[in-house]
């Protein structure tokens, strides 16, 4: 599982998608509507807010946005409500990190959407996501 940092804008269309179907996966892991992935590192932001339901509403209505922008025709249905000011503090070491590993992934599968993102030096962030200073989160698998 895979929540990404970065605005769902730079993913190609394959990583929209899966990144769709795994905000899915992680909406019913915070429900409690399924036994797996329920101690998922990826999950923490979402589970150590007052309101996490709200954040994951949220994170899903902006990649929700996103495919509309592309004309893609995810069921808006499955968002649910949210509140519009979630926010949930991440670290620009976890931006960047994020953004050379996604980098790395468009240069294997996708290298059009590569060339175009890849002289960009700061990412923007998914809009429920505020940049502070700090490094790699510590819950980030690193390879």
């Amino acid at each position: 599982m895979r929540l990404w940092t970065l605005h769902p804008r730079y993913l190609d269309p394959r990583g929209l998608v899966a990144l769709w179907r795994e905000a899915l996966l992680a909406r019913a892991v915070i429900r409690g509507e399924t036994k797996g992935y329920r101690h998922h590192p990826q999950l923490i932001r979402f589970q150590s807010l007052a309101t996490p339901r709200y954040a994951i509403n949220s994170y899903l209505a902006a990649i929700h946005a996103e495919s509309r922008a592309r004309g893609y025709s995810f069921d808006s249905s499955k968002v649910g409500p949210s509140r519009l000011r979630v926010r949930i503090l991440a670290t620009e070491g976890q931006l960047m990190h994020e953004w050379a590993h996604l980098l790395g992934k468009l240069r294997d599968r996708n290298p059009a959407c590569h060339a175009r993102w890849k002289s960009l030096k700061r990412p923007e962030a998914h809009p429920v996501f505020t940049i502070v200073s700090g490094a790699v989160e510590s819950w980030e698998r690193r390879q």
